[in-house]
């Protein structure tokens, strides 16, 4: 590592202050997707402070925003989140449920780390610019509702990424590795049917019920489950049973749906598929069917030259080792985990024999404090991430940093536990100086950036981008 990238990376230090005290206040200010108005605010007085030109309300969403620096090119995106999860409110350091307030929103994804430790990193790569009057555009992205809102989705579609000539994030974590792999697609729909109410034991026939059309529709997609592809998902929640009389013939109801699959082209055909089911649906019952495109989330396209290179910036910074406070503390928290030892068992089966084997000696760990080898393995995350739009515009990449103890469940009090702790504050500045690296290496060799959108162009293959999302859908913004 060159003695002016020591430098840069070193300033993310000179304002670790700052970074945490502002995870920290998003994690006391916790807002769900496209509400997140106090977060959003926090990240764009620190960026301005921090001498970043910010842009707010990019493609017409109130907490979507940018802070740039910088001149010409390559120009380099570093993505944040900063949204919460309804439900998931948590006394942080606390190794037992107990709630802020009560059915309250909380940090159960570490997106108030997310954003943070992005700025961080954007910082880092502004002192270098400064220092080394290089050539090169750096621009943190705030990106709202992850969280089942496709916020970069919506961005996507609207052009927000089209000048980037790479991108690079991050995730909170239990491990400290890249994530080399692709993610599933999925797009939401609403489906409402209108019947006619009556009474339902004097007058039966006249009535048409929106609940059985519901109910039609749901057992449809049940049959539909055995002949789509196994790795597909389809998940639905009935979110207006159309009233509580069970004497009332009921005259509406909806139900919501998300669609999934490794690939967008196969989740538009199964789409397709659903439509069709409910327009059945309507038929048998006499009902009249409107649906209602939510959002859409594209798989993500792995970069191996970008998750090589943050591999390399991986290795070059030392991960924060564990204190016997944060080990016991560990200890106490693993003891409310459903299972643990199976993130490392799973990890480990995706890497050859011989790499595997060293690191068995790891298996009961209680936090991973040092880098995982790359993985080879691109097959898809069981999960979802609108990253995954952002891949189809330009080449991008992620790591995941050791802000959570290992085994953690993904959106529990027990992840939001830990989003005040002082691992996870280590972890996001580590994270932060990972990312930075890597855009310095990216502004310091024109090949990389070159190989990287080569490695992009024929993954695609020469089919353009064309966002899921229709252009008359918008986002769902409350209150608009």
């Amino acid at each position: 590592m060159t003695d002016s990238k020591k430098k840069a990376l070193k300033s993310i230090d000179d304002i670790a202050g700052i970074i945490t005290e502002l995870s920290d206040n998003i994690f006391d200010h916790p807002e769900t997707g496209y509400t997140e108005k106090i977060s959003a605010q926090l990240q764009i007085d620190v960026l301005k402070k921090l001498g970043f030109t910010v842009t707010e309300k990019l493609a017409g969403i109130p907490t979507a925003f940018s802070g740039r620096y910088g001149n010409g090119k390559p120009v380099i995106g570093i993505l944040g989140e900063f949204d919460a999860l309804s439900g998931l409110s948590q006394e942080p350091g606390c190794a037992k449920q107990k709630a802020i307030v009560e059915g309250g929103n909380g940090h159960g994804c570490g997106h108030n780390l997310l954003g943070s430790a992005s700025i961080a990193a954007a910082y880092a790569v502004k002192k270098y610019i400064d220092e080394n009057g290089c050539s090169g555009t750096v621009i943190y992205y705030g990106c709202p509702a992850e969280e089942g809102g496709s916020g970069k989705g919506f961005m996507a579609r609207d052009g927000v990424f089209d000048e980037l000539d790479c991108a690079v994030t991050w995730h909170p974590g239990d491990t400290n590795s890249v994530s080399p792999g692709s993610s599933l697609a999925n797009i939401v729909v609403r489906y409402h049917f209108s019947g006619v109410s009556a009474h339902a034991a004097g007058a039966p026939h006249l009535g048409r019920s929106a609940l059985d059309a519901v109910t039609l529709m749901n057992t449809g997609v049940q049959f539909l489950r055995e002949h789509v592809i196994q790795e597909a998902r389809i998940h639905y929640a009935v979110t207006n049973t159309g009233g509580i009389s069970p004497n009332v013939v009921q005259a509406e109801a909806e139900v919501l749906y998300m669609i999934r699959a490794p690939k967008i082209n196969q989740v538009n055909e199964i789409y397709a598929r659903v439509n069709d089911i409910a327009k059945g649906a309507a038929l048998m019952t006499g009902t009249k069917m409107k649906s209602t495109f939510v959002k859409a989330t594209s798989d993500l396209q792995p970069n191996r030259v970008i998750a090589e290179l943050l591999q390399k910036n991986l290795e070059e910074n030392t991960p924060p080792k564990a204190t016997k406070e944060e080990l016991a503390f560990a200890e106490e928290l693993r003891k409310t985990f459903p299972v643990t030892g199976t993130s490392m068992k799973r990890y480990l089966s995706r890497l050859p024999e011989e790499t595997a084997a060293k690191l068995r000696k790891h298996l009961d760990d209680a936090i991973c404090d040092y880098v995982l080898p790359l993985i080879n393995d691109e097959t898809a995350m069981p999960g979802s991430t609108d990253v995954g739009d952002v891949s189809q515009v330009c080449p991008t990449a992620q790591i995941s940093a050791a802000t959570q103890v290992l085994d953690t469940p993904g959106h529990s009090w027990q992840l939001t536990a830990q989003g005040k702790s002082s691992r996870a504050h280590k972890s996001e500045l580590y994270a932060g100086k990972v990312m930075a690296g890597t855009v310095i290496d990216l502004f310091n060799d024109a090949a990389l950036v070159k190989a990287a959108k080569d490695e992009y162009d024929r993954r695609r293959d020469g089919v353009p981008f064309v966002s899921p999302i229709p252009k008359k859908t918008k986002p769902p913004v409350p209150g608009k």
